[in-house]
């Protein structure tokens, strides 16, 4: 632990769009770090990182994998996330937890949708970001025109800090504007760099690149700002020092090129980590929220401040149980120690430390301020939990994810696949945020909730193949939703109930009203005077939400909701926590259904990326498909990109007419957007399949 000082820590993330190359670029750095002995390649399924087989069987990145690493006397955290919309919640927990990210990109697509996305996520939690202009070996890869969709589409200060020499299949090196040298890379692993003097042809061109680069760089410094109009010389370290405060502060983007694939360029990647990422010591302390009294109060990394953690990330391990990821933010965890999980209310011991190799491990005793590990044997402990030093628990901010959109139902074949079943599910459902399961109240069946039809089809796999649960699967469903459309005011439901003994007896009077799209469920107590004693409310309340699971025309979720709880009366003897969660249950299903309940149904954002010959064709397709045009851009090579929404319930089996219209040229990304309300007439056809 204490072989690298603070300052000398990197906790960076692998971020891009799908098929950009982030685990070839993770594998060289393990490679280059002398963490691994071979190179590891996707398609030949030998990768580190892409461990599950899943993962190597597709070829994409599912679940975010750790992994450390040294280099130049500073410990590299790297996590290489998913670069698939439906993965999105493992990009997302994973940038909640990081100092800072390398951002791939290909460099014949440039800035595509997937990579918007995160980098708008990356805007929210203000993580500074340097770029990699990946794949300049294939063949219509342009560096310029990346910098130039990285300007225009993300809106970033892009820097460029390189020249590749050569093209294509042509491309050999790389020259370094700031250093004012030439990288060759003579053998074919990359390994042995040579660095020599720029060849005499891009001279001029470095000379004039430096010069706009330093100016740029000079702008963003008053002391360099000052020496530049003064025409002094600015060294080497200022420059870098400068470039470094730029990108720690999100005010520059540097964007290094290169070919993972081919070995060029990732050490230079490796340097420019160490170089412009910020340590732990360099982002802005985190904010806690003290649990006795709820003031707010900062956590530096320091070692001996008090303990505070998150856990970002839980993964069933076959062989070793339950794995906890966690990001140390100050103080120190240590082996054996008892924590607590402050969200929960719990507390926790640590059993084993452990600094993670994407699937193997070491055991540690102990994870200083700043750093990223993980635990075995939590018990209670889930993704978003804070843990804390128990004399002095504080909350971390939680992890928000987005809620599912698509469903399947699924039936075990045996018995014994029921008990399998059940646990696997749990099991799946700690691992994963986004993905929900639940009864379904009418058929009995169990229906499991994910981001997108490829999220549950890996789910489904995992099911089937690591857990070995034998069962029947069935077609994959939109997740609707239920909403009101009026108020309803001053609903009055009395529940009472006689039986030997004590009898059942609560009444409650009530407001539901509409809330606007996208506000979810919200409950407020009105009650003055002791109506209802203090104890039966949150009764009342889980009485709410637990009425909200099934609405009131087809059972759907009900959404945007508020409830006001304004008066009631009880029982001295009769009154109980569960009459009163049954008036609430029934008093909610009544009153919603004289609250003019409709349906609504999630539309999709979709980027439609086509040939241009095929654009009408394929406005014809979106179009019969009820989807809205939003617009269109032009692409590299001739191609345009149309930009739509389109509901959930149209874009399944879309790939393949995409595929078979475009002769396979067509691709297409989809997000969540929001819910809206469906067609009377579509809501009559929802409801006769259901009836």
């Amino acid at each position: 632990m204490s072989d690298f000082p603070l300052e000398r820590y990197r906790n960076i993330g692998i971020i891009a769009h799908i098929d950009a190359g982030k685990t070839t670029t993770t594998e060289r750095i393990l490679f280059y770090t002398g963490k691994t002995y071979r190179l590891g390649n996707v398609d030949d399924g030998t990768t580190v990182t892409d461990w599950m087989p899943e993962e190597r069987e597709r070829g994409i990145t599912i679940v975010s994998a750790a992994v450390t690493a040294e280099w130049k006397d500073h410990r590299v955290n790297i996590i290489d996330t998913p670069g698939h919309i439906d993965f999105t919640a493992e990009v997302q927990r994973s940038l909640r937890v990081l100092d800072g990210g390398v951002v791939v990109f290909d460099s014949v697509q440039g800035v595509e949708p997937q990579s918007e996305t995160v980098w708008r996520q990356a805007d929210k939690f203000t993580v500074p970001r340097i770029c990699f202009a990946n794949k300049l070996d294939r063949v219509g890869a342009s560096y310029e025109r990346t910098i130039e969709s990285i300007k225009q589409r993300l809106g970033a200060n892009a820097l460029q800090m390189q020249i590749p020499i050569g093209s294509e299949s042509e491309f050999k090196g790389i020259i370094n504007l700031l250093e004012q040298n030439a990288v060759f890379y003579p053998e074919s692993t990359g390994s042995v760099p040579e660095i020599g003097e720029i060849p005499e042809e891009f001279k001029q061109e470095a000379a004039d690149l430096r010069e706009v680069l330093v100016e740029r760089i000079a702008e963003m410094d008053e002391d360099l700002t000052v020496k530049f109009l003064e025409g002094e010389e600015i060294t080497l370290e200022e420059l870098k020092l400068a470039l470094r405060k730029a990108v720690i502060a999100n005010l520059a983007t540097p964007v290094f090129c290169g070919s993972s694939l081919k070995n060029k360029g990732v050490q230079l990647i490796l340097d420019a980590v160490i170089d412009y990422l910020p340590s732990p010591l360099d982002i802005p302390p985190v904010t806690a929220n003290l649990v006795r009294d709820g003031s707010e109060v900062l956590r530096h990394a320091d070692d001996s401040e008090p303990m505070s953690a998150l856990v970002f990330k839980i993964v069933s391990d076959p062989y070793m149980g339950r794995l906890a990821y966690i990001r140390v933010y100050s103080g120190k965890v240590k082996q054996n120690a008892t924590v607590q999980n402050s969200s929960k209310d719990k507390k926790e011991r640590i059993g084993r430390l452990l600094r993670m190799y994407a699937d193997r491990r070491e055991d540690i005793e102990e994870l200083g301020a700043g750093d990223i590990g993980a635990i075995l044997g939590l018990k209670f402990s889930f993704t978003g939990d804070t843990l804390s030093d128990p004399t002095n628990p504080v909350l971390l901010e939680t992890i928000s994810f987005p809620e599912p959109v698509i469903s399947i139902a699924i039936e075990p074949k045996t018995k014994a696949d029921q008990d399998r079943m059940s646990e696997s599910l749990v099991k799946l459902s700690e691992e994963d945020p986004t993905f929900r399961v639940r009864q379904d109240e009418v058929t009995g069946q169990t229906v499991i909730s994910g981001m997108g039809e490829l999220h549950l089809d890996v789910l489904v796999t995992r099911l089937l193949r690591e857990f070995k649960v034998r069962a029947n699967v069935g077609k994959p469903r939109v997740a609707y939703r239920e909403a009101i459309t009026k108020p309803v005011m001053n609903f009055e439901y009395r529940f009472s109930k006689q039986t030997g003994g004590h009898g059942q007896y609560a009444h409650v009077v009530f407001n539901l009203e509409p809330l606007d799209s996208g506000q979810g469920l919200q409950f407020e107590n009105k009650i003055r005077g002791g109506a209802i004693p203090k104890e039966f409310i949150p009764a009342i309340e889980k009485g709410f939400y637990e009425a909200c699971e099934s609405g009131p025309l087809a059972g759907f979720t009900m959404t945007d909701v508020k409830f006001t709880l304004t008066d009631g009366t009880f029982h001295e003897v009769d009154s109980s926590e569960m009459a009163f969660r049954m008036a609430t249950i029934f008093g909610v299903r009544e009153a919603s259904e004289k609250a003019d309940p409709m349906i609504l149904e999630p539309i999709m954002q979709v980027e439609i990326t086509i040939p241009e010959e095929y654009t009408g064709d394929i406005i014809g397709q979106v179009n019969a498909r009820v989807g809205n045009i939003l617009g269109m851009d032009d692409r590299f090579g001739n191609a345009k990109a149309i930009h739509a929404e389109v509901p959930l319930s149209e874009m399944f089996g879309y790939a393949t007419e995409l595929r078979s219209a475009t002769q396979g040229r067509g691709v297409f990304t989809m997000e969540f957007k929001h819910y809206a309300r469906v067609s009377d007439a579509y809501m009559r056809k929802i409801l006769g399949r259901l009836g």
